[in-house]
């Protein structure tokens, strides 16, 4: 062992010794049911982690490289998919996504202004941003109230000579029925975007999620299945999507070489590119109006060690969501969950609807649950479309809307969900389940 070699293993000791520290107490204060702060989600993470944070700020690479390239094929390899590619965000994935089935080398199937894309208004707003700031004009569809997911029987309703492709979430990790989806999809050659950004590691008749569309899109912000802090990927089985989003993620370039490295073409100097002189430097053509959208090598480093307790994750959420499960089931003012056949969710959160007649509203039972230091979300925008950001848009040309979205205004009003993260102990979640049995004349 070198010199240098020996020094970097003295620093990595350290790390773990720090860790162990500083932040393992932190991650298993004692529960105490009031009094301690239960999140919706939250990091779960070891001396892995931080090895290999530390790893790579050592070798100050920092822009895309080796632990980028180890996450990428790890993530493709783990889905089953041929691709994938690193960004910097779950938003940036639904963005890159979208955009590339915008791109002139798809020739007629090419998403073009003013051409239709089906959707939900029951959403995260950014998996419906792209479209409108391309051009293109999402159309909802109603879900449904058991699943929060796309009400299949109105997609036929939602269909128009202008549509082009379909974009929607595995909303809180539970799937919507894929199969039909793609079978609609694949009947008239409509494009699939799976947002997966909160259902990473759920299967459906055994397949991943993310896995079925054309692209599937990842989140790894802190509060998903896993983190890198920001991040996020998009994943493909199709080598010219994938061609299209390596080059709008890299600036629109139509090189394909990585960072550092010049002409893996063999041809840099010799082509023809657009009315650009002859053998013109191919590291600075460009065929897309592109992004930056990479994200950095000390992302990636956390996220390998992520990626491998992935399972583990994936399998805790479902223990803890069964633990909530089977102590509410038996409130008959609340809807819970409920899953396709065949479906196997890697939960992201507990969504709890009230039903007509309840003696709470959803926001007192928010409040009474936050009160405690149980933390309570509203499913993300609830109705997209009632949002100020929509102030500026026309119905009818700027969006439709396919059918009365009834079930999602009911959403808006009416549901809440809690957290089901790995780092969750029994305590808490049998304390959620007393809270939420709560009732406002007895309390």
């Amino acid at each position: 062992m070198t010199a240098q070699e020996q020094m970097k293993a003295e620093i990595l000791a350290k790390v773990v010794e720090y860790y162990r520290q500083v932040h393992a107490p932190a991650q298993n204060k004692p529960f105490i049911a009031g009094q301690s702060r239960v999140n919706y989600a939250g990091r779960v993470f070891d001396e892995r982690e931080l090895v290999n944070l530390v790893d790579a700020s050592l070798d100050f690479w920092l822009t895309y490289g080796d632990y980028s390239r180890a996450f990428e094929k790890r993530l493709a390899d783990y889905l089953g998919v041929r691709w994938s590619l690193l960004v910097n965000s779950g938003s940036s994935a639904n963005l890159l996504a979208f955009m590339a089935l915008t791109s002139p080398l798809l020739k007629e199937r090419r998403v073009e202004r003013g051409d239709e894309v089906i959707a939900i208004a029951c959403c995260f707003p950014t998996t419906v941003a792209p479209i409108v700031q391309y051009g293109a004009v999402p159309v909802f569809v109603d879900v449904e109230l058991a699943t929060a997911n796309v009400d299949v029987s109105q997609l036929e309703a939602a269909l128009s000579p202008k549509t082009k492709a379909v974009m929607l979430a595995h909303t809180l990790g539970n799937p919507f029925d894929v199969r039909a989806v793609k079978a609609f999809c694949a009947k008239r050659r409509l494009w699939l975007i799976e947002d997966n950004c909160d259902a990473l590691g759920s299967r459906v008749d055994g397949q991943f999620t993310g896995a079925f569309g054309d692209i599937g899109a990842s989140s790894f912000y802190p509060p998903h299945h896993m983190t890198m802090g920001e991040g996020g990927a998009v994943y493909t089985n199709d080598p010219l999507l994938r061609r299209i989003m390596l080059s709008l993620r890299d600036w629109g370039r139509d090189c394909w070489c990585d960072s550092g490295v010049d002409n893996t073409c063999a041809n840099r100097f010799t082509k023809q590119f657009g009315s650009l002189p002859r053998g013109y430097d191919h590291k600075y053509v460009y065929s897309h109006f592109g992004y930056n959208l990479k994200a950095t090598d000390l992302q990636a480093a956390i996220g390998c060690a992520q990626l491998e307790k992935l399972p583990a994750f994936v399998e805790q959420r479902k223990a803890n969501f069964r633990v909530l499960y089977e102590g509410l089931k038996d409130i008959g003012w609340l809807l819970l969950p409920q899953t396709i056949p065949g479906a196997d969710p890697s939960w992201f959160g507990f969504l709890m609807t009230l039903q007509e007649g309840a003696p709470v509203s959803r926001n007192q039972l928010s409040g009474h649950l936050e009160r405690n230091n149980i933390q309570t979300r509203n499913l993300f925008a609830g109705n997209l479309i009632r949002h100020p950001c929509f102030d500026s848009l026309k119905e009818g040309t700027d969006y439709r809307i396919a059918a009365p979205l009834t079930n999602t205004d009911k959403i808006m009003n009416d549901s809440l969900w809690v957290g089901v993260y790995p780092g969750m102990e029994q305590k808490c979640l049998a304390f959620m389940v007393e809270l939420i049995h709560w009732h406002p004349i007895t309390a």
